[in-house]
C-alpha cells in the first residue's frame, strides 16, 4: 500500500462487484464525497482478488495493488464484495462501510448506509435512506416541454406482475395526452410478451427502446429532458432515480404481494409526496415545472459520512 501523497485529501476505497446496480450506489456516494469532501475515490474489483474465509475471520487483509494509497475510509456495496471488506476491517487508519443491510452482525464494520424499508433498529453508526443511493444528480432546470418518460420493469418478489394492467395504464397516459412526446424503456425482466406490446406503440412522437439501446448514463440524460417520468413499482431503483432528479414521478399501480418491504417503502414515498400514485396521474401530467421536494439519498448520506468517518469532517 502506497502512502498518501496528500494528507489533507481523504483516501476512499469503493468494492466493487461491478452490478449494475451496486456499482451506481457507490458512483453515487463517492461523487458526493469527491465534491463535498474532495475525497480521493479508488475503485477495487473485487473480483481481481482472492479472499479466503480464514483472510475474513481474522481480518488479514489480501494482496492487493501495492499502487493503491493507504485507506482512511472503505465503502462496499452487494454481497460478493462483504469479503473482501471484512478482511480490511482492521487496516491501520481506515473506516469500513457497508451500503444495504448484509448477511453479517453490524458490528464487525464501522458503520452501515440501509434503506428504511430494511427495518433496521436505529444505531449511532448507522444511517437510514428512503430506498437506494443512486448516482441521479437533481436537475438544475426542469424542462418544460411536453416530453415524458416511461420506465417499464417485470415481475418481482414484490409485486403481481400483469402484462395487461400495466399496458392499460400506458394506453390512457397516451391517450389523455396526445400532444405529448414519449420515450418508453423496458428493462432485463420485461416479459417479452410485454415487450412485444410496447413495440407495438412506436409512432413518430413514442419512441420505445430495449436495455440493449441504453448506456451507462441514458437515464440520466432522458429524466433531464423530460417534463415527467412513469415507472412500474417493481423498479424501486428507478423510482428513487427519478424522484431524486427531481422530474415529477408517478408509478403505475400494480397489487403488492403480502408484506413486501419494497411496496412498504414506495408507500412511505408516496406519503410524503416524493412520487405520486396512479389514481394522482393528473397532478403529475399539470404540476408546473419545477414544483419539487428535494430528495437527495447520496448527498445526504455523503454528509453524514464526512461527519462520522472521514478525518475532514463538517
Amino acid at each position: 500500500m502506497a502512502a498518501n501523497a496528500n494528507t489533507s485529501c481523504p483516501v476512499i476505497w469503493l468494492l466493487t462487484d461491478n452490478k449494475p446496480g451496486h456499482r451506481n450506489q457507490l458512483k453515487g456516494l463517492g461523487n458526493r464525497l469527491r465534491v463535498l469532501a474532495g475525497a480521493s475515490l479508488h475503485w477495487v474489483d473485487v473480483s481481481t482478488v482472492k479472499t479466503p474465509l480464514w483472510r475474513v475471520l481474522l481480518g488479514r487483509p489480501p494482496v492487493l495493488d501495492p499502487a493503491l494509497p493507504k485507506p482512511d475510509l472503505i465503502i462496499a456495496a452487494g454481497s460478493g464484495s462483504h469479503r473482501l471488506l471484512l478482511a480490511l476491517r482492521k487496516v491501520k487508519g481506515a473506516r469500513t462501510l457497508v451500503l444495504m443491510k448484509p448477511g453479517f452482525p453490524l458490528r464487525w464494520v464501522s458503520g452501515a448506509i440501509i434503506p428504511q424499508h430494511d427495518r433496521v433498529k436505529p444505531g449511532p453508526n448507522l444511517f437510514l435512506t428512503q430506498g437506494a443511493i443512486n448516482a441521479i444528480t437533481p436537475v438544475a432546470e426542469p424542462s418544460t416541454q411536453p416530453r415524458g418518460l416511461i420506465l417499464v420493469g417485470g415481475p418481482s418478489a414484490h409485486f403481481f406482475w400483469s402484462d395487461d394492467t400495466i399496458m392499460a395504464q400506458i394506453h390512457e397516459l397516451l391517450h389523455n395526452y396526445p400532444k405529448w412526446s414519449w420515450i418508453i424503456s423496458s428493462s432485463r425482466r420485461t416479459p417479452a410478451s410485454c415487450q412485444q406490446a410496447l413495440a407495438a406503440l412506436e409512432t413518430s412522437r413514442i419512441q420505445v427502446l430495449t436495455p440493449q439501446d441504453t448506456g451507462e448514463n441514458w437515464l440520466s440524460t432522458a429524466l433531464a429532458h423530460s417534463r415527467c417520468a412513469w415507472i412500474t413499482p417493481d423498479s424501486m431503483s428507478m423510482v428513487c432515480e427519478a424522484a431524486t432528479s427531481g422530474v415529477p414521478t408517478g408509478v403505475f399501480q400494480l397489487p403488492a404481494k403480502r408484506r413486501s418491504r419494497v411496496a412498504l417503502g414506495l408507500a412511505a414515498m408516496q406519503e410524503q409526496h416524493l412520487v405520486a400514485t396512479w389514481d394522482d396521474h393528473y397532478k403529475v401530467m399539470t404540476v408546473s415545472p419545477g414544483s419539487r421536494i428535494l430528495f437527495w439519498q447520496a448527498d445526504a448520506a455523503a454528509r453524514w459520512v464526512m461527519t462520522h468517518f472521514l478525518p475532514t469532517g463538517l
